[in-house]
C-alpha cells in the first residue's frame, strides 16, 4: 500500500517552526511521507501567524492555494491566526479543519478521523487563557542544518497594547528543566554545535515555577552539556537585562555575543502607550552592561512605526535614540490594527504614508549601522560556524555565521566539497566586506 503525503507550511516565528517539526515528526511516525509544499499531498497543513494584518493575510493566501494542488486533499489550518479568528477561517471554504495553538499536537487523531468518517469542516479551538500545562513535544526538535531551535516556554503575561499574541498563546507556561537538558543532551550526540533557545516571551521562563528556578539558571545548565558549542537566545524583554543577569551569563562560555533587545519606540510617553513596561533609560541601561561584558556584541531590535498618536516630535526622540544606541541592524515594522487589542480602537490612527516615510528613514538607519559595523572585521581574525555551500558569479562558497551572527563566506578551492566544512568551526581571517555579508579566507 502507497503511503500517504503530507505538506507542511510554516509562518511567523521560530517557535512555529519547532511546533511545525514536531507535527511532522508525528506524522512520519504515522507512516506519512512529508513533501514539498508544491507536490500533491493527501494532507496539507498551514501553521498560521496572525502577528500582523500582514500575516493574517499571507495566512489566508497560503490556506487557499492548496486546493488547485489536490482538491481532493484535506487541508488543514493550526496556530495562532486559527486561534484568534475561528470565524474568519470558517468561512474560507477549501478549509476542512481548524485547530488552535493548543490542539495542534494532536493533529494527527483529527486527521485520521476525518479520513475514515465522511465529516463537514471541522474546528477544534480550546480555550489557551487558563491554560497552565506547557505542552511538550519532548526530544522532537526543529533542527537547522548547523543549528537547533529549542522551545522552552510557551504564553505571555505581559499584554502590550498592540499585541493579538497573549489571547492567540494564552499564559506564561514553562518547560521543565531536565526535559529541556535531555533535549539538548540528545542533540549534542548528532553532532549538532548551536542551540537557539527560543520561546514566545523568552525572559519570563521560570514565572511559572513554584521554586526560584529562572532562565539564567537553565542556560547555566545548558551550558555544562558536552558537545554543544554555542547557545543563542532569542528576542529578549529588556528588563530582563540586570546587573545580576549579565554578571551570570557573561560567565557562561557557550553563550554567543548576539542579543535582540525588543524595544518598538525610543520614546518614553509611546512606549507607556504600547505598555511595555520599561523607559529608554532603562533599555539604555542595559545596552550598557552587555556591551561592557561582550566587547564585540551585536545588537539587534524591533521598532514600530506609526503607533497611534505617534507624532513628528515623537518620532524624532526615537530615531535620535536609535542613533545614539548605534544597533547592530532593527527590523522595522509599520503598525498595524489588531482587531481585539487596546490600540486598535485608540484615537489618533496614523497614515499610511506617513508610517511609510518614516518606516525608509529607519531602514535608511539600520542599513548604514550594519554597514559600518561589518567595516571593522576588516583585517581581523573571527571564527565561523560553517552552515552551506553558496554559488555566486560562477564561485563555490561555504557560508556560515560568527558567534555575533555576521554572516562570513570563504571561497572554496575546485577540489574541495563543502562538506568537508559544514558544522564545523573554523578561523577566518576577513579581508573584505560587501556591506552585509564578510569575505574571508581560512587560518
Amino acid at each position: 500500500m502507497e503511503k500517504k503525503k503530507v505538506a507542511f507550511c510554516t509562518l511567523g516565528c521560530k517557535v512555529n517552526q519547532y511546533e511545525t517539526n514536531a507535527m511532522m515528526q508525528k506524522f512520519i511516525e504515522n507512516g506519512y511521507i512529508v513533501v514539498d509544499f508544491e507536490e500533491n499531498a493527501d494532507v496539507y497543513v498551514v501553521n498560521t501567524c496572525t502577528v500582523t494584518s500582514m500575516a493574517d493575510k499571507k495566512s489566508r493566501q497560503m490556506l487557499r492555494r492548496v486546493k488547485e494542488i489536490n482538491p481532493d486533499s484535506i487541508l488543514v489550518a493550526v496556530g495562532c491566526y486559527a486561534q484568534v479568528a475561528r470565524e474568519e477561517l470558517e468561512k474560507i471554504p477549501e478549509i476542512d479543519l481548524i485547530l488552535g495553538t493548543n490542539d495542534k499536537r494532536n493533529i494527527i487523531q483529527y486527521v485520521e478521523k476525518m479520513q475514515k468518517e465522511i465529516q463537514d469542516k471541522t474546528s477544534v479551538v480550546t480555550d489557551v487563557i487558563h491554560n497552565a500545562e506547557f505542552a511538550d513535544y519532548g526530544t522532537i526538535t526543529y533542527t537547522e542544518k548547523t543549528r537547533a531551535v529549542i522551545k522552552v516556554q510557551d504564553g505571555c503575561d505581559r499584554y502590550c497594547s498592540y499585541c493579538i499574541i497573549p489571547y492567540a498563546r494564552g499564559r506564561v507556561r514553562s518547560r521543565k528543566p531536565e526535559s529541556v537538558v535531555n533535549e539538548i543532551t540528545e542533540i549534542a550526540k548528532k553532532g549538532i554545535k548551536e542551540v537557539v533557545i527560543t520561546g514566545i516571551h523568552v525572559a519570563s521562563y521560570g514565572k511559572d515555577f513554584k521554586n526560584e528556578y529562572k532562565l539564567i539558571d537553565l542556560l547555566e545548565d545548558i551550558n555544562k552539556i558536552e558537545g554543544i558549542k554555542r547557545i543563542r537566545l532569542g528576542s529578549l524583554e529588556p528588563t530582563l537585562i540586570t546587573e545580576d543577569f549579565v554578571t551570570r551569563l557573561s560567565k557562561l562560555e557557550k553563550i554567543c555575543d548576539h542579543f535582540h533587545l525588543s524595544l518598538q519606540s525610543g520614546c518614553d510617553s509611546t512606549l507607556e502607550r504600547m505598555n511595555r513596561r520599561y523607559t529608554t533609560e532603562e533599555f539604555e541601561n542595559g545596552v550598557k552592561l552587555l556591551r561592557k561584558a561582550y566587547p564585540n556584541v551585536a545588537l539587534t531590535t524591533d521598532v514600530i512605526v506609526g503607533f497611534p498618536s505617534e507624532t513628528e516630535t515623537e518620532f524624532e526622540m526615537t530615531y535620535q535614540f536609535l542613533k545614539r544606541i548605534n544597533f547592530y541592524k532593527m527590523h522595522i515594522f509599520k503598525y498595524s490594527q489588531r482587531k481585539g487589542t487596546k490600540a486598535a480602537i485608540m484615537p489618533n490612527q496614523i497614515d499610511g504614508n506617513i508610517k511609510e516615510e518614516r518606516s525608509k528613514k529607519l531602514i535608511e538607519l539600520s542599513d548604514k549601522n550594519e554597514i559600518e559595523f561589518n567595516k571593522n572585521y576588516v583585517g581581523k581574525e573571527v571564527e565561523v560556524l560553517f552552515e552551506d555551500e553558496h554559488i555566486e558569479d560562477g564561485k563555490r562558497y561555504i557560508k556560515g555565521h560568527t558567534t555575533n551572527y555576521i554572516v562570513v563566506k570563504v571561497e572554496l578551492p575546485e577540489n574541495v566539497e563543502a562538506n568537508d566544512y559544514e558544522n564545523k568551526i573554523k578561523k577566518v581571517y576577513i579581508e573584505q566586506t560587501d556591506n552585509i555579508c564578510l569575505k574571508g579566507k581560512f587560518i
